[in-house]
């Protein structure tokens, strides 16, 4: 049943539902992007089966051309589905709150002894699990992602593009490309507007890399995440190489120490890595500015899902737009599965590490043991490991 036809008591309990899953993850969600999508497949598809794998790969595909937090963009997603524009922001706001509550602690005790909290244990022990957890859901995914000659072949070539450095937008522009001219290649009769359709997040590109003059102060903290969060593609990383531009080297109101314990930060913090805007915010505004900061990047995010999230089912009606949106598909998993290569190399970096992930994998493909118990476990056996001074 569609959210707007249930009675007022069942359409609370999904909001709540909502909110309870979604906050959850947003304090066990370690490891990027690539880890929150694992962690919302098991969570979403497999225990809850609010949706079918299929229509989350399509979210997953739609929210990879769109500017902005990707993982958060489909906790976004995944809310508006279930419960239109109250879920919408129930989910994204319950999957953001836990980081930004505790980088705005952080920022407030660094601001106050200048330190960032040495915590390496925590990420020893939780790296190694999320590999485990990736590599599940990239099996689970590809499976339906590969779903014929073309989409495989995009997704391996995917893979290999990864690892030339090529821009992640126009990889997923030409894997689009490629498998909707490949199934339609027999068919003369081609939309414009369908074809053009899944291009237009990818328009908003255009001009981000212009620096915002405004004075210090939570309103213009906000308008500096705001542009931010309107025009940003790719990675929390790439928000870092725009934080060092802007704030560092035009406009002088952070050091590069500063940067780099802002870095630090969110790396050892969970959920979206663009809670970084919290963290800064704060430093140049105070509690004002951590607030401002944070909305001004992530508003975006919620608007943008909102437009075009009705435009999913659509898109699968028409030829054209479907071959596209399964390429789309394709090159996102082939991304993925980039970053699962890159994220292991820095997480077992030892015996014990290679261990740990061994483990992981054989409770997540055997028993198959809920990630977030997993990653609990994780910094668990991290903590002990440092009490024990092996970390």
């Amino acid at each position: 049943m569609t959210y707007s036809s249930l009675p007022p008591g069942q359409q609370q309990n999904r909001l709540r539902e909502l909110a309870t899953v979604f906050f959850r993850l947003g304090v066990v969600a370690f490891g990027g992007p690539a880890a929150h999508v694992a962690m919302m497949d098991d969570e979403v598809v497999k225990r809850r089966q609010w949706m079918s794998r299929e229509q989350l790969l399509d979210l997953i595909g739609v929210t990879n051309l769109l500017p902005g937090p990707n993982s958060t963009e489909l906790a976004i997603h995944i809310g508006y589905e279930r419960a239109s524009w109250r879920g919408l922001f129930v989910a994204g706001g319950s999957f953001i709150l836990p980081a930004f509550a505790l980088v705005w602690i952080l920022a407030a005790l660094y601001a106050r002894y200048q330190a960032v909290p040495q915590v390496g244990w925590l990420l020893y022990g939780i790296k190694p699990v999320i590999i485990a957890v990736v590599l599940q859901a990239l099996w689970k995914l590809g499976k339906k992602a590969a779903k014929d000659l073309p989409t495989t072949v995009v997704g391996l070539g995917a893979i290999a593009l990864y690892f030339t450095g090529i821009n992640e937008i126009l990889l997923l522009l030409l894997s689009g490309l490629v498998v909707m001219l490949v199934k339609n290649w027999q068919n003369r009769n081609v939309g414009i507007g369908a074809i053009l359709l899944p291009f237009s997040g990818s328009l908003a590109q255009v001009g981000g890399t212009a620096a915002t003059a405004v004075s210090v102060g939570w309103a213009g903290v906000f308008l500096f995440f705001l542009k931010i969060g309107c025009v940003l593609y790719g990675s929390g990383y790439v928000l870092l190489a725009f934080l060092q531009r802007d704030l560092v080297e035009q406009q002088q109101w952070l050091t590069s120490q500063q940067l780099l314990d802002a870095i630090a930060i969110g790396q050892i913090t969970p959920g979206p890595v663009f809670t970084t805007a919290t963290f800064v915010g704060y430093l140049l505004a105070g509690n004002a500015g951590a607030i401002a900061g944070t909305i001004g990047i992530f508003l975006p995010a919620f608007l943008l899902v909102g437009l075009v999230n009705p435009w999913v089912p659509k898109i699968r009606q028409s030829p054209w737009a479907s071959g596209f949106l399964d390429g789309v598909n394709a090159g996102s998993l082939g991304l993925m599965a980039g970053v699962t290569y890159t994220l292991a190399q820095a997480a077992i970096v030892d015996w014990m590490t290679a261990v740990l992930a061994i483990l992981s994998a054989i409770l997540v493909f055997r028993f198959k043991i809920n990630s977030a118990w997993l990653v609990l476990a994780g910094g668990g056996i991290g903590f002990c490991l440092y009490l024990s001074g092996l970390v």
